[in-house]
């Protein structure tokens, strides 16, 4: 099996240590893991923004950079964020809808990609995770990841199955943190509102950590917490595996 690692510009920049994680995890499963190095941004903030043209030149130059992978059998695309794969599912036979040609290379490229634990779950078939944490933790639904994907009990099912690690539920689990990308820019005094609002339902839970699949959330609600003068540590998925010892037994393992 290969594996091209999209490493996304969140981890790229802020969060790296996210990307070593997933190569971590996924080369200790003998994935022949690739990095291709013309890679850039997915376009979601040139999309958000309503700049239609630079959004459709970045998913042109993803499918340009890791189409080359599908001629592999057993060939994906996995990335550290719920956000950037549902842009490039779900938004870029959108914005490539008018020329054929692009729009079947869209589809086609968006059927191997997957979010972090869904690879984990539905391509490696998890059965039992060898990874230690003690702590105790809760988890954040991003919004683009439950909702665009439809993925919630993915990432829970893996760190249920991580030894010493603790789930305590979320309030309102489902209200967005208030990153929500561009939004944040555009409106801050809501999305610290509702960043507020989130960091108080996570700190009602007594959690030592809080958990994430996407970057931004943490980004923000980390971030929110430390002006606040109440850090938070965060974690994305992939560093409580690789960190944890990260064996993973999966079918056919």
């Amino acid at each position: 099996m290969k594996v091209a690692l999209f490493v996304t510009c969140l981890a790229d920049l802020f969060y790296p240590e996210v990307g070593k994680s997933v190569v971590q995890v996924l080369e200790s499963q003998g994935i022949e893991l690739e990095v291709p190095l013309k890679q850039t941004c997915c376009g979601q903030p040139a999309y958000n923004s309503g700049y239609q043209q630079e959004a459709r030149m970045a998913a042109k130059h993803f499918i340009e950079t890791f189409e080359p992978l599908l001629r592999e059998t057993e060939a994906y695309i996995v990335l550290p964020s719920g956000s950037c794969a549902a842009m490039i599912r779900e938004t870029y036979p959108k914005v490539l809808a008018d020329d054929p040609d692009w729009l079947a290379r869209a589809v086609a490229i968006s059927e191997r990609v997957y979010e972090f634990s869904e690879f984990i779950v539905h391509i490696l078939g998890v059965e039992r995770i060898c990874a230690t944490y003690p702590a105790k933790a809760t988890y954040h639904h991003s919004c683009h990841m439950s909702r665009g994907l439809g993925l919630r009990e993915e990432p829970l099912e893996v760190l249920r199955r991580v030894e010493g690690l603790e789930l305590i539920p979320l309030a309102n689990a489902e209200d967005c943190c208030g990153f929500g990308g561009t939004f944040a820019v555009k409106m801050p005094d809501i999305s610290m509102a509702m960043g507020a609002e989130k960091l108080q339902h996570v700190r009602e839970t007594g959690a030592e950590l809080l958990i994430a699949s996407d970057l931004g959330c943490l980004m923000h609600l980390s971030g929110y917490a430390r002006r606040e003068g109440k850090p938070i540590p965060v974690k994305h998925v992939a560093q409580v595996l690789a960190e944890g010892g990260n064996s993973i037994a999966g079918d056919g393992q």
